[in-house]
């Protein structure tokens, strides 16, 4: 990997490629007590590329995917990726509302469910898209998944054959939904060169040992998924749960000697607090990437006591594939505790600067927005051109996060000038919840913000004007909210107010709500 323009040569099913070329009789992947070489995921790469081609999956064809971490799912990934069809990924917590809206937005033509565990929602969401094709992992029973057919039998039924390309270094090879302040998601286009360059800059900007046994039980749709290509780019294996428990993470650590693992900070204080902590070997863990929320600083050296300097964390968003900057191992330094309130240094490739309005540089120290410059770097916004336009301004992209960088150039995130809540490593955009409270009947005004809270980071708490006369309590609005958005953006707390604070222009101050609850932290929401 040493030619400089590979980012702008190669696609993604040719890293898959060249690993699986490189080390054939490595193990490359195990789940659930399936282990596979790399030869072996290889064969299942060829045989899902061609179910899905049997089943009309060709280039420039939109897929979603809807599933818990499995092996299939990466299989299914590279599969895509060699008939150049494009994917969006389905969070596993989102809503079967909004779910549909990625449909239909994105012009989905199939549809992969993960029968174990998200059939029930997954078919209400093809319920929407009567021609969408709907294919799944394992057979999906019941009247309700009538016309779904299992996509892993279909693809057993093929012999191996080689792997041909059929894609294009600049095709489209996904398109990531993120939430926005409109109340809807907006899409986020990449192709194969910026995931190919968000490889080769992970490579080089994180920390990673000789041997790279990789654990992975967050979402791979998500900050996850970036761990496994580089992992299989340096002949590692990538080890999938499907998904958190305390017990089974240790374990697994214990039992396969983990050497690289990834968390949210909420996950890793869920370790620190747990009994079983005590009474597990994780010697064998070299490194603990962690981000997508606020770390606490006292917390963090809790763990590094712990665990050793095993630390590492990775400052990015959706769209700079979450590859933008990171606080390397060597800058977790007990005794010289500010950048631990930091979000690093930016990673290599990546220009990164902290502009005013006009574009021009601040002095260090001061507050501008973090902007990037990078090969990894998005399209666009899927058919958003105005959004596009202005997060694309001046040829930087603009992250809204506001910052300070110091003189050693450590970035310090102060605020959010777009009001995203970042909770237990998830995004929660409050115009989203705020729409739901409000259809309520009992609602006359809400504003939703983030709080600090120890576990998930920031908390989401809703602030609600009742109408006169009108009665609700917390449980009532929190069982609302969860019903419509899902878990995820459900409100931890509802807080009764005779009125909201505003702006001059007669908007809530969400500023003034925030700093009653922020004032007192050392790290502000980043």
């Amino acid at each position: 990997m040493t030619d400089t323009n590979v980012h702008a040569t190669c696609t993604v099913g040719e890293i898959f490629r060249m690993a699986i070329a490189r080390y054939p009789d490595r193990e490359a992947l195990v789940c659930r007590g399936r282990r596979y070489s790399y030869r072996a995921m290889g064969e299942e790469i060829s045989k899902f590329t061609q179910a899905l081609a049997a089943r009309g999956v060709g280039r420039g064809d939109a897929v979603a995917m809807l599933t818990a971490n499995r092996a299939e799912a990466v299989f299914v990934q590279a599969a895509l990726a060699h008939l150049g069809a494009r994917l969006s990924w389905l969070h596993p917590l989102g809503s079967v509302a909004d779910h549909q809206f990625i449909i239909e937005d994105a012009e989905i033509t199939t549809l992969i469910v993960d029968a174990d565990g998200y059939a029930e929602k997954g078919f209400a969401v093809a319920q929407s898209a009567p021609d969408m094709r709907c294919l799944s992992f394992g057979p999906a029973g019941g009247a309700d998944t009538e016309g779904a057919e299992d996509l892993s039998a279909l693809a057993a039924g093929f012999a191996p054959a080689p792997l041909t390309d059929l894609g294009d270094p600049d095709d489209i090879a996904y398109i990531l939904y993120t939430g926005g302040t409109t109340g809807r998601p907006k899409g986020v286009v990449h192709r194969h060169t910026s995931f190919v360059s968000s490889y080769l800059i992970a490579l080089h900007g994180w920390d990673w040992p000789a041997e790279a046994r990789t654990l992975a039980a967050t979402p791979i749709s998500h900050a996850a998924g970036a761990l496994i290509p580089p992992t299989f780019l340096l002949g590692g294996t990538v080890h999938l749960l499907a998904g958190f428990n305390p017990e089974e993470y240790l374990a697994t650590i214990a039992r396969e000697k983990i050497t690289v693992g990834f968390l949210v900070p909420t996950m890793i204080y869920v370790l620190l607090d747990h009994p079983a902590l005590a009474q597990t070997d994780v010697s064998s863990l070299q490194t603990m990437l962690y981000g997508a929320a606020p770390m606490s600083p006292t917390r963090l050296k809790e763990a590094m006591a712990r665990f050793g300097p095993v630390f590492t964390q990775a400052y990015g968003q959706t769209e700079v594939t979450a590859m933008g900057c990171s606080l390397r191992q060597s800058d977790h330094d007990p005794d010289d505790p500010e950048p631990l309130a930091s979000c690093g240094r930016p990673m290599p490739g990546n220009l990164v600067r902290i502009l005013d309005e006009d574009l021009n540089e601040v002095p260090r120290g001061e507050v501008g927005e973090i902007c990037f410059r990078s090969p990894n770097t998005m399209v666009e916004y899927w058919k958003r051109p105005d959004e596009t336009a202005a997060t694309l301004r001046g040829g930087w992209l603009h992250t809204g996060d506001m910052a300070r960088m110091d003189a050693r150039g450590f970035i310090y995130i102060v605020d959010r000038s777009k009001d995203m809540i970042v909770t237990g490593g998830f995004n929660v955009f409050p115009r989203e919840v705020e729409d739901v409270l409000t259809a309520h009947p009992a609602v006359a005004m809400a504003a939703v913000i983030g709080v600090p809270d120890p576990k998930w980071g920031e908390a989401v708490m809703g602030i609600v004007v009742l109408r006169s006369d009108a009665t609700a309590d917390e449980a009532e609005l929190i069982a609302h909210v969860k019903q419509a958005k899902g878990s995820v953006q459900t409100p931890k707390s509802i807080v009764f107010a005779e009125e909201l604070p505003v702006t001059g222009l007669g908007k809530p101050d969400k500023k003034a709500l925030r700093a009653q609850y922020w004032k007192d932290q050392d790290r502000q929401v980043g």
